[in-house]
């Protein structure tokens, strides 16, 4: 069966939701709540991304995204990658985490925007059991923070767009109005089908929509990644911890400091160059493959206590996967 095709283009809107793998927990606490906060906050200063609306619920979240740069999958890759290795480094495990990939609907900013804001909000008060009594005790949500003028926001948080859009004085007062009456049934109808759609408008959105962004297929990063070469590893390690190249390829004699870069560019080479330990070796100037075996070893060693070095070696990990 062939994937959805994701459509990008500058100043789109995205409902997107992602749930653990067999339905269990992606947050099991304040830690991996506030870890999956900064993965948003690091999408929102490198690649722009606006988060307009967020509820996290336990085993799966609701994002109500605007992406200024059409770059969706590329910010997208970033969250659930980062935030993948943050929660197995707090809960001490390993493996994938998210069930396949992300969801996300276009949505028709024109005519939907406010009741998918809504529907992301009702969350907690929807379920089987409901979680909380008042949406404004959910904390997990931006619900609060649309609640008043004075709430502390995070920087990535754009409540300006959606509070605009009721009109009037009380903005506040009014968007409390409108979550409080519930979702419309054209809403639920939309969200209860067994496949939902990838866009949510009328035939004109749509039809707009497929008539004017180039768009393609997204493919499988595990079935088509390419090997990257090895001048690209170097120079995204030079970027990322300011050194010299020449810093990362000699070999240096007696002991000496850490040097992490050099580390870190020889495991880049192994996980997303695909080379040999062999091939490593004769990159770096080392006599024997074992070396470069022992030195990833001590790599992996050192980001379980280093949590800097740890994610400095997952944005740029992220950045080299296509």
């Amino acid at each position: 069966m062939s994937r959805p095709i994701r459509i990008e283009y500058d100043n789109a809107f995205y409902h997107v939701m992602s749930r653990g793998k067999g339905r269990q927990k992606i947050f099991h606490g304040d830690d991996y709540y506030h870890a999956f906060f900064q993965c948003l906050q690091e999408a929102h200063e490198r690649f722009s991304l606006q988060v307009h609306s967020y509820c996290l619920m336990g085993n799966h979240y609701h994002l109500l995204l605007k992406t200024p740069k059409g770059n969706l999958s590329r910010a997208m890759r970033h969250v659930n990658g980062i935030y993948t290795q943050r929660y197995n480094r707090l809960k001490k495990t390993d493996g994938s985490l998210f069930r396949g990939r992300y969801k996300a609907i276009l949505i028709d900013a024109d005519s939907h925007l406010l009741e998918v804001s809504r529907y992301i909000h009702r969350n907690p008060i929807e379920t089987r059991t409901p979680i909380v009594n008042n949406l404004e005790d959910y904390i997990w949500s931006s619900y609060p923070q649309y609640m008043s003028k004075s709430a502390k926001c995070p920087d990535w948080l754009c409540r300006d767009e959606m509070l605009g859009m009721m009109g009037g004085r009380s903005t506040y007062k009014s968007y409390k109005k409108f979550v409080s009456i519930g979702n419309s049934k054209e809403i639920e109808k939309f969200y209860d089908l067994k496949h939902t759609p990838a866009m949510m408008g009328d035939q004109e959105f749509k039809e707009k929509v497929l008539a004017g962004v180039d768009f393609s297929p997204e493919c499988s990063v595990r079935s088509a990644r390419e090997a990257v070469e090895v001048e690209v590893i170097l120079d995204a390690v030079i970027t990322m911890f300011a050194c010299e190249r020449s810093g990362l390829l000699k070999v240096s004699r007696g002991r000496q400091p850490r040097n992490y870069a050099r580390w870190v560019a020889m495991k880049l080479c192994q996980s997303h160059g695909q080379m040999t330990l062999q091939k490593i070796a004769d990159i770096f100037g080392v006599t024997h493959y074992s070396t470069i075996s022992q030195t990833i070893g001590r790599l992996n060693r050192a980001m379980v206590e280093d949590d800097r070095l740890f994610e400095r070696f997952g944005v740029i990990s992220q950045d080299l996967t296509p």
